[in-house]
């Protein structure tokens, strides 16, 4: 059994339809159950990852086949399915 605290994120994206979805922080605190960290407002926390030091939210999402982009507005993440972003680049 897993001890991250952003699975109940993972497993929201695992189980959409879509390829591209946007949430909320609000949207996103909902699924977590708790707030975000003020660092979730700096772009790099959602997709900076390296293995000394692993970033619990990048390891969810990446374990349910999305990436996440914060946008410029500040208070939303898009989240695209890896699946598709690959595609584009063949």
């Amino acid at each position: 059994m897993s001890d991250n605290k952003f699975d109940p994120l993972r497993d929201y994206l695992k189980a959409q339809t879509v390829d591209d979805l946007t949430l909320t922080y609000d949207e996103i605190e909902d699924i977590v159950g708790f707030a975000l960290p003020r660092a979730a407002q700096r772009a790099e926390w959602w997709f900076d990852d390296t293995p000394e030091h692993p970033k619990l939210q990048r390891i969810a999402v990446r374990d349910a086949g999305f990436e996440a982009q914060r946008l410029p507005e500040g208070n939303k993440v898009r989240f695209r399915r890896e699946s598709t972003i690959r595609k584009r680049w063949r």
